[in-house]
């Protein structure tokens, strides 16, 4: 015997907010109504708004402030797709956005052992450190620290002459052309990820923790790429077959 699902008024002020939400009446940054305000709007309890409020977090659509109220979330600044192997920059720039680097850190030393270990590297073996912030418009979308194989560089190898693009300074510079990525996804929550001026904003993050690799499977780099939460939008196509 077939069920049916009873919608519930808090499904009904979700469906109404989210449409109000997408259609512009409240733009991203914009404060919600008080729960006051919803309550009297909806003709509904203060358990029923503060639920309705609750889905609409989790959807994505707004977060709120203990204290300040609620806020709708700014749409992603960028979009992905996470089968799909490429730059971050040329995902920036398919976005309509101009891409830019900002280099904290370019230090060749030797690799730790948790790095060794990931990386299926002698413990001996010399790295290029880098640390920057990836901006998309001038506003941060993520951060990365990537090792890269000393091996791989030219033997008079200046670390400042890397200041764009890792992928770019690969195809264009090295003739090496990265095709397989093996990554692993987390969340982090974390103060101690972000840096800069702006660094407080920024403590929630998709970790894409990722080894990459040439046509011949050679170890490219290892990187760690935290992308900030709600700047950046991943999409995945899955099939049955």
């Amino acid at each position: 015997m077939a069920t049916t699902t009873r919608r519930t008024l808090a499904d009904d002020i979700v469906r109404t907010l989210k449409a109000e939400i997408r259609a512009g009446v409240y733009p991203p940054g914009a404060r919600l109504p008080t729960e006051a305000a919803l309550c009297q709007r909806f003709a509904v309890s203060r358990a029923t708004v503060r639920g309705a409020v609750k889905e609409l977090d989790v959807l994505g659509l707004v977060r709120t402030q203990h204290g300040v109220g609620t806020f709708v979330r700014p749409r992603p600044a960028v979009r992905d797709g996470l089968e799909r192997m490429g730059s971050i920059s040329e995902s920036i720039s398919a976005s309509g956005k101009t891409p830019g680097h900002e280099y904290a850190r370019r230090t060749l030393r030797e690799v730790l052992p948790d790095e060794a270990e990931r990386m299926a590297v002698p413990p001996d073996t010399e790295v290029l450190e880098l640390r920057r912030r990836i901006t998309a418009d001038g506003d941060v979308v993520a951060y990365s620290y990537d090792l890269i194989p000393r091996g791989l560089l030219p033997e008079r190898f200046d670390p400042e002459e890397l200041d764009g693009s890792v992928f770019a300074y690969f195809e264009h510079r090295l003739g090496i052309h990265p095709t397989l990525g093996l990554a692993k996804v987390h969340a982090v929550e974390s103060g101690h990820i972000a840096w800069g001026h702006d660094a407080a904003k920024h403590r929630l993050f998709v970790l894409l923790d990722q080894l990459h690799y040439d046509a011949a499977h050679q170890l490219l780099a290892y990187s760690r790429t935290y992308f900030i939460e709600g700047a950046y939008e991943f999409h995945l196509t899955r099939t049955s077959t």
